[in-house]
C-alpha cells in the first residue's frame, strides 16, 4: 500500500512539473517584433491644414511617404503598401521614389517572403500596393472593405481618394483566397492587435505591435503627423474627428510610459529614430 502510494505521488510530481506555466506559455505566443519605418518617397510642399485640424493654411511640409516593416514569432508583415501606378505620379509631384516592394528591401525583406500586408486603409499611398506582395495574407477592415466595394459608389458614397484599380486588385487577392476580413478590434496575429476609430477613411485601422521597448502603435493617416497627438488637434481629413480625438487618447493609453506612437507622414520619423539603412529606421 505504502509503495502504491509512493509510486502515485512520484507519478504526480513528474507530472505536475510538466504543466504549462501560463507566463511561459503567454511568452511563447506572444513574441516581441522588430519594427521599421521605410520612407519609399516624398511628396513636397504639403498645406498642412489638409493634415491638422486648425493649422495655418500657409504652411507647407515635404511629407513622408511611408510604409512599416514588423519582423517576429515567423511572420514577415508589411503595413500599409504604399503606391505604384502610374496615374498617381500624374496627380501628385513625388520626389525620391522607390517602388515600396523595393524599398522594403532595404530592410532585408524580399517582397515573396512578406508573409502578411495590413492594409490601415484603403486611400491610394496606403493599398496601390498590396499586390507587389505576391504570396501575403491581406488583412483589411470588413467595414472598409464593403464600403469601397459597394455603397462608396452610390448615391451619397464617399470614395475621396480611392482607387477602382486598387479595389480590382484586392477583389482578385480575395479569389485567391488571401484577403482576410477584420471585424472591428482585434489580435490577428499573435500579439499584433488591430484598433478602429480614427476614421480617416470609413473604417481606418491602427496597429499596435509588441517590441522589446514597449507597444509601437503604427497609427498610419488616424495620425498624420506628431503635432496632431502634442496639440490634440483631430486630423483635418476624417469622417468623425470626435472619433479621431478619442482615438489618439486609446492610442497613448495603449502606447503607456515606454511605447512609441508613430505618424503616418510626419517626415520626423526618420530622424527621430536610429537609422539603419538608407531610408529605413528602426521604430523599437
Amino acid at each position: 500500500m505504502i509503495a502504491a502510494l509512493l509510486f502515485a505521488a512520484a507519478m504526480w510530481d513528474g507530472f505536475s512539473t510538466r504543466l504549462p506555466d501560463p507566463q511561459e506559455d503567454g511568452l511563447r505566443t506572444r513574441p516581441t517584433y522588430e519594427v521599421y519605418a521605410v520612407e519609399y518617397a516624398v511628396i513636397p510642399d504639403f498645406p498642412v491644414a489638409g493634415l491638422v485640424e486648425g493649422a495655418d493654411k500657409d504652411r507647407k511640409l515635404d511629407i513622408a511617404m511611408m510604409v512599416w516593416v514588423v519582423r517576429g514569432g515567423g511572420h514577415t508583415i508589411v503595413v500599409d503598401s504604399g503606391f505604384y501606378r502610374p496615374q498617381f505620379f500624374k496627380s501628385w509631384k513625388v520626389r525620391d521614389f522607390v517602388r515600396p516592394d523595393m524599398a522594403v528591401a532595404r530592410a532585408g525583406v524580399k517582397p515573396e517572403d512578406v508573409t502578411d500586408v495590413i492594409l490601415t486603409h484603403a486611400h491610394w499611398d496606403h493599398a496601390d500596393g498590396a499586390d507587389l506582395f505576391p504570396k501575403a495574407t491581406v488583412w483589411i477592415q470588413k467595414d472598409e472593405y464593403a464600403y469601397y466595394t459597394g455603397a462608396a459608389w452610390q448615391e451619397g458614397g464617399k470614395h475621396g481618394g480611392i482607387d477602382p484599380e486598387d479595389l480590382a486588385a484586392l477583389l482578385q487577392i480575395n479569389t485567391q483566397g488571401r484577403l482576410r476580413l477584420i471585424d472591428g478590434d482585434r489580435e490577428i496575429l499573435p500579439g499584433v492587435r488591430v484598433y478602429t476609430g480614427g476614421r480617416h477613411t470609413y473604417a481606418s485601422q491602427y496597429v499596435s505591435v509588441p517590441t522589446r521597448s514597449g507597444p509601437a502603435i503604427l497609427a498610419s493617416d488616424n495620425m498624420y503627423l506628431f503635432e496632431n497627438l502634442e496639440k490634440h488637434a483631430a486630423i483635418a481629413q476624417t469622417f468623425d474627428r470626435q472619433s479621431n480625438l478619442k482615438a489618439q487618447d486609446n492610442m497613448k493609453s495603449l502606447a503607456g510610459a515606454k511605447g512609441h506612437i508613430v505618424p503616418g507622414h510626419d517626415p520626423a520619423v526618420m530622424t527621430r529614430y536610429p537609422k539603419v539603412a538608407e531610408g529605413v529606421v528602426r521604430i523599437d
